[in-house]
């Protein structure tokens, strides 16, 4: 009985990752929903910060579920960013990395 109680609980966390992924995917979607067809001086902002917050909500609570701690892991990704396109190399085009 022990044993389905602990896969129960293993189920109800997967299914509550998989729910918060996907509906970190629809707020994400949204916020693109705000823009579209849209010159920058038609946004609506505070459809925009709604949205954005969702999207951030979301994101901090899928980081939360895997114990991430979310300054480092947006700093480390801006590092690896900064060694994969140079400015020098990167600014003004649109190549992949492996390309420049």
């Amino acid at each position: 009985m022990l044993e389905l109680c602990f896969w129960l609980i293993k189920l109800h966390l997967k299914c509550i990752t998989q729910n918060t992924i996907r509906a970190l995917s629809i707020e994400a979607a949204e916020l693109n929903e705000a823009f579209l067809w849209k010159d920058a001086s038609e946004v609506n902002v505070e459809k925009v910060k709604e949205e954005l917050a969702d999207v951030f909500n979301y994101a901090i609570l899928i980081a939360d579920k895997f114990n991430l701690d979310v300054k480092q892991i947006v700093l480390d990704k801006l590092q690896k960013n900064a060694e994969k396109y140079p400015v020098d190399k990167a600014y003004g085009n649109a190549k992949k990395y492996n390309e420049l």
